[in-house]
């Protein structure tokens, strides 16, 4: 049996933004009609640890129908060490016979496709007149979500802001010259903030840094960094306040602590989620309804979305002979 093995720059070369975009639309459209089975993470936190791993396996019926395992470990403290806090791998299996076909580097996948589906979120839900954006946050996620949100909207300006001004600076030296638009740096979320269309959030705070008083009408966010039920990055009143979209209703009641911390104060239930990205791709659930509505997308990060962008890396790399093709 031969396997296909992908590293940082081979998943970074074969899957660009604008690809994965639409590799993401499909993987959500798939999982709304129902041809996606997906059980909630495992994650496993010894005591006395410092990071996490997560098992997320999936499945997915149809055309190109296959089986997926990401395996990610979440250590907070590796971006101070100049390392993505994800680290891993993605495990793309056959839906004939279970034979693994490729084992992929998850930081580069989960880098991509997670800004990706922000991209799918911001496309059905920011207005289309939102030009300028602002990122609080300036790690690996920063990165691949400015690129994300260039895609989807003709963006006139960016700003970023970080509780590290140095990484700040750092991410819009590395990056001004790569856009047509200028790159700003903020010294407070709240500067940062002010005359946003779009906002996003990947940091790896556990305590809220975005405040409603600081979001302006009409704005849409895309909350990105926390994905446990212990952190959050954005206050109960603004997400009270906001229309909420997520990628699963089942992962983001039991998984996100942007929503269950509102939620344990009564500000919001169930009910408050008014759809999956996937709802409204089907069209069977509607996104923004006014220019003055605040959307919020909370993203978890979805097994599923790992599986699509594998399968096609496989079908690229295959297509190409890119990777390292090895007998096991």
């Amino acid at each position: 049996m031969t396997i296909l093995v992908l590293n940082h720059d081979e998943v970074v070369r074969l899957l660009p933004m604008d690809e994965c975009i639409g590799v993401m639309r499909e993987a959500l459209i798939k999982l709304a009609q129902g041809q996606v089975h997906q059980p909630l993470r495992t994650i496993v936190r010894p005591p006395d640890a410092v990071g996490v791993m997560g098992l997320m396996p999936s499945y997915m019926s149809g055309q190109g129908a296959a089986y997926g395992l990401k395996v990610v470990g979440v250590f907070p403290e590796n971006p101070a060490k100049g390392k993505d806090a994800h680290q891993g791998s993605v495990m793309l299996f056959s839906a004939e016979t279970g034979e693994l076909q490729a084992i992929m580097n998850a930081s580069a996948v989960t880098a991509i496709r997670t800004a990706a589906v922000s991209g799918v979120a911001t496309d059905l839900l920011a207005r289309k007149d939102a030009h300028n954006l602002a990122i609080v946050g300036a790690g690996v996620q920063a990165r691949t979500h400015l690129e994300a949100m260039s895609h989807v909207r003709p963006l006139e300006r960016c700003t970023i802001v970080s509780r590290n001004l140095e990484h700040a600076r750092q991410l819009v030296n590395e990056m001004r010259e790569r856009f047509p638009f200028p790159l700003f740096l903020a010294a407070t979320v709240a500067a940062a903030l002010e005359d946003a269309d779009v906002i996003v959030t990947a940091t790896n705070a556990t305590e809220p840094v975005v405040r409603r008083e600081w979001v302006s009408p009409g704005v849409h966010l895309n909350v990105v960094g926390s994905s446990t039920p212990k952190s959050r990055e954005v206050d109960s009143a603004t997400m009270a306040d906001a229309a909420l979209f997520v990628d699963r209703r089942e992962s983001t009641l039991n998984e996100a602590g942007d929503y269950l911390f509102p939620a344990s104060e009564g500000l919001v239930g169930p009910d408050h989620i008014r759809a999956e990205l996937g709802e409204i791709l089907t069209g069977s659930k509607a996104g923004r309804t006014s220019p003055d509505e605040i959307t919020l997308f909370k993203s978890l990060g979805l097994a599923v979305e790992d599986l699509a962008a594998a399968a096609y890396l496989y079908k690229k790399a295959k297509e190409s002979n890119a990777g390292t093709w090895v007998e096991f």
